[in-house]
């Protein structure tokens, strides 16, 4: 018997998270292009879903269908009660009720709060969209959140970052389900890569903080534009008028790192705008970012965000 999936809207529903696993997975086919998966899109009610985007889908299913289904997806969704509140309305409680013991569990970006709030994800490793990664600390704290990764498999629960990141989820139950060749062939079906390197940390837009006008902040927009050269502890603090121990002690007040740490990251910044929009060879990137060496700009990129500064630049760098 072909495994049934049922993909749980839920009322605020992020429309591109909706469509991906009846895509992916209605797209897995065996060798003699036997369908591997029964997939149905099921409401908590039998009223239209409103979507976060402006328009309502009318469903064939309603919160019935939970109760015979083999693996439960939930796509993201805005709905308050788990996003703000950390709670579900009576309704999807008494939807997910139905969902039979053992059933393999899946969500996409903020779907996870709705796992979350359900009590599913307590003591267990999770990840969801980078931008909501605090937020959802603050309301679930019995989550372990991986904030850096495409998605996370606990076995009977899985969890992927943001949006596109269910695509990765869904090729990977694939795999997981029938081997990679069926996972190949749903990708090349649907046109994307069947495997992404790195996780979500290369998306993550980390602004950078204001220099501002006392403290380390002048010293700091000064190093900003000499990244190139060598910038040791003792000529920063003398730039700012400080003792070496003064200094470091105003700077991770200032912001929340060591002098090389922060650094490093920002050599790692730069770097990273240099392999976006230039084609510089990948020595130069890390000579005009301060880190050196291509070996050192590859070990530091792999470890912050998990590619290769190659791999970033194809990602990032238009042709």
């Amino acid at each position: 018997m072909t495994h049934r999936v049922a993909v749980l809207a839920v009322d605020e529903a992020v429309g591109y998270d909706l469509a991906i696993p009846p895509q992916i997975m209605r797209s897995a086919a065996g060798p003699d292009r036997e369908p591997l998966y029964d997939v149905v899109v099921c409401g908590v009610d039998r009223e239209p879903v409103r979507m976060n985007t402006g328009y309502r889908a009318l469903l064939e299913h309603g919160p019935e269908a939970l109760a015979t289904a083999d693996t439960v997806v939930v796509p993201g969704t805005m709905a308050p009660g788990p996003r703000h509140r950390g709670v579900l309305d009576g309704p999807l409680a008494d939807a997910l009720a139905l969902i039979r013991p053992g059933t393999r569990v899946m969500s996409i970006c903020t779907g996870a709060f709705v796992l979350a709030a359900a009590g599913l994800l307590d003591g267990r490793r999770a990840t969801t969209h980078w931008r909501y990664a605090e937020q959802f600390r603050a309301l679930y704290p019995r989550v372990d959140l991986d904030p850096d990764v495409l998605f996370v498999d606990e076995g009977d629960v899985l969890t992927s970052a943001g949006l596109g990141a269910g695509v990765d989820l869904c090729l990977h139950v694939v795999r997981t389900d029938h081997g990679s060749a069926a996972a190949n062939r749903a990708a090349r079906h649907c046109v994307v890569p069947p495997h992404r390197d790195g996780g979500q940390s290369q998306f993550i837009d980390r602004p950078l903080p204001s220099a501002g006008t006392g403290g380390t902040g002048p010293t700091r927009e000064w190093a900003l534009n000499r990244l190139h050269k060598p910038l040791e502890l003792a000529t920063l603090a003398a730039r700012a008028s400080m003792s070496v121990r003064t200094f470091s002690r105003h700077f991770r007040a200032e912001t929340g790192l060591s002098p090389g740490a922060w650094l490093v990251q920002q050599r790692l910044r730069h770097a990273r705008h240099l392999l976006e929009t230039t084609d510089l060879p990948i020595d130069r990137v890390a000579e005009e970012s301060g880190l050196g060496s291509a070996a050192s700009l590859r070990q530091h990129l792999r470890a912050t965000i998990g590619v290769s500064p190659l791999a970033y630049r194809r990602t990032f760098r238009a042709p």
